[in-house]
């Protein structure tokens, strides 16, 4: 399945019972050159009380966080699949109630809890500079930057990265993903420019260890960071990687984010076997 370019396997627990994943099988799973390749891998079983849940797990085999993305996808695969009738759900994933909603045959709204954490304007020293920056935990870790606050050369004050096109994702992405300040569990990394009231972002995801085409809480974290910085009408829309956008609402209510809502697309790209 991909989520406006964040691809995952998807297992359904109905079709494979008591199918459970050692670390080692999620990192060959997701890996691009020898097997089906992936950002992450879905599990979907029944759940008492909700329609249904979802367990995610990152492409090194980790999990914990909230991926936004994979879990829109999930909510289209149960939505196809009637776990749940309507087009309003409520599921469990990583332990906590999420409800979502299909607006569309391929297009789906994921209904946040209020961010953990806000950090607005701080600084980062990292490519040897200090770099200024926000951060947003809405349901895992993610630092933000605008890459016009960004040196070309660490030496010449006068000169800053003025394309996200020509950013170095990977290398200042990794960097501050293992950056001291975020230890023991590092971070998610976005950066983003703003042109005519949209964003447009890549980011370095932990876990992929490397850039991905779309994320979601990555993008929820920038326009949280971005909107009332440059007054952007709300909802805020998203260009990703891919090409694809993505849509956050909110409402900012002194400071506390509440009604946080994502919107994007989510389909299935194939379906087949594999042997475990």
């Amino acid at each position: 399945m991909s989520g406006a370019g964040n691809d995952f396997i998807l297992f359904d627990s109905k079709i494979n019972p008591e199918l459970k994943f050692s670390s080692e099988q999620i990192k060959k799973l997701c890996d691009r050159q020898n097997c089906i390749g992936a950002d992450g891998i879905l599990l979907i079983s029944d759940s008492d009380g909700h329609d249904f849940e979802l367990k995610y797990f990152n492409a090194d085999g980790s999990t914990g966080a909230l991926c936004a993305n994979g879990t829109r996808c999930g909510i289209k695969y149960a939505y196809s699949t009637g776990k749940f009738s309507g087009t309003k759900t409520t599921f469990v994933s990583n332990g906590i109630i999420y409800s979502g909603e299909m607006i569309g045959e391929d297009k789906v709204k994921l209904y946040f809890n209020s961010p953990s954490t806000i950090k607005r304007n701080f600084k980062i020293k990292a490519a040897g500079q200090l770099i200024n920056a926000g951060y947003v935990d809405p349901g895992g870790p993610h630092v933000v930057i605008e890459v016009k606050d960004v040196l070309l050369d660490s030496k010449n004050p006068k000169r800053f990265f003025e394309s996200l096109d020509d950013f170095p994702v990977y290398n200042l992405g990794k960097e501050i993903r293992y950056h001291k300040d975020f230890a023991p569990h590092g971070t998610n990394v976005n950066f983003i420019e703003v042109h005519n009231s949209e964003i447009y972002i890549r980011t370095y995801e932990r876990g992929v260890e490397n850039e991905t085409l779309a994320c979601g809480t990555g993008s929820v974290a920038a326009a949280i960071i971005t909107q009332d910085k440059y007054n952007l009408t709300l909802p805020v829309s998203l260009t990703t990687r891919s090409g694809e956008k993505l849509e956050v609402n909110f409402n900012d209510n002194n400071g506390i984010i509440e009604d946080l809502t994502l919107i994007g697309p989510a389909i299935v790209t194939f379906k087949g076997e594999i042997t475990i």
